[in-house]
């Protein structure tokens, strides 16, 4: 079905276009913000989770019915860590159906001219051939640690794909690959495995411990982009890119968690040893973005990941004076 007429009149996003975006606090809607905001769009609506539970649907519909904005970008998502993911499935599960669900379906109803929606590279199949391509989603078995959330985010991927091929709605999706940079988690409990290792060696300088203990056996490959990367991205595709393939963004580049850790360990001015906790789960063997589509399109990453670490950690300092997590 053709895009609505409606949808395809004044399409582009203009610097007065009313912009919502679902979870402007977090890294990602936060680097979005920020990119929007340096290139002069200045009519955002902003709701935190406190004011709006993007899992109400009665609130979620009256929320659009009074906004009306022009152009959504779902960034809103209950996200964690291995550990999260495996102890609280039904939480990630529950949580991520009903704010996509929520959310794509009233800007439908609102007639919002254009929506992203935002998943994860988890979404592909655990043992999937390398790089990830987007045409490998749903070609094999998942991640056991983080299925609920791949799921939930592989359905918001298909809602996307049916509200377009059904109603005509110009719906996007994109797939970052593992993100850092400011408004990261910290919390050891359910961050992510960059944040986590920066805490972890920062607090060991401090303390002088004799070592760092890191989850597994640290050959696992993974790719890193700084969230500024991925903002910039995500404005460059709500500006250049009307498709309905889902748009992996990342770098094309991985390294081990191992050598993450030395990275980081040399970043930070560590002078300990490094263990491994062999009882602690690997998760993927390896996790690479195939980006050659997005690279086609005209985007290309400018932080690398040398660069991008020392910056995260000059400003994971500033929170850590003032104990944010």
């Amino acid at each position: 079905m053709p895009l609505r007429k409606s949808f395809l009149d004044n399409q582009e996003m203009e610097v007065t276009s009313k912009i919502y975006i679902a979870g402007h606090r977090g890294m990602v809607g936060s680097a979005i913000l920020r990119n929007l905001q340096k290139k002069g769009f200045q009519n955002f609506v902003f709701r935190t989770s406190d004011e709006l539970d993007l899992r109400d649907q009665e609130k979620v519909a009256q929320f659009f019915a009074d906004e009306k904005p022009d152009y959504v970008i779902l960034a809103a998502a209950k996200v964690g860590g291995i550990q999260a993911n495996n102890v609280f499935r039904a939480d990630f599960l529950y949580d991520n159906l009903m704010i996509q669900n929520n959310v794509i379906h009233s800007a439908y109803v609102h007639g919002v001219k254009k929506l992203m929606f935002l998943g994860s590279s988890c979404i592909y199949p655990k043992l999937a051939p390398q790089p990830l391509k987007e045409e490998y989603l749903l070609s094999g078995f998942l991640e056991d640690t983080n299925e609920p959330y791949a799921i939930a985010k592989i359905a918001g991927i298909k809602l996307i794909e049916s509200y377009r091929r059904q109603h005509g709605c110009n719906y996007i999706s994109v797939m970052p690959t593992n993100l850092y940079g400011p408004n990261d988690n910290y919390n050891l409990s359910n961050s992510h495995v960059l944040p986590a290792l920066i805490r972890k060696f920062h607090e060991a300088k401090i303390l002088n411990s004799p070592f760092v203990e890191i989850w597994g056996t640290g050959t696992p490959l993974r790719e890193f982009l700084h969230a500024d990367d991925l903002g910039d991205a995500c404005v460059f595709l709500m500006q250049n890119y009307n498709g309905q393939q889902h748009v992996n963004i990342g770098t094309g580049n991985d390294l081990s968690i191992k050598d993450l850790a030395l990275l980081i360990q040399q970043i930070v001015g560590y002078k300990g040893e490094i263990k491994h906790d062999l009882s602690k789960p690997d998760g993927t063997p390896r996790k690479l973005m195939d980006v050659n589509f997005l690279h086609k399109l005209g985007w290309k990453h400018t932080i690398d990941i040398k660069e991008g670490v020392k910056a995260v950690y000059e400003d994971f300092k500033k929170k850590e004076n003032v104990k944010v997590w």
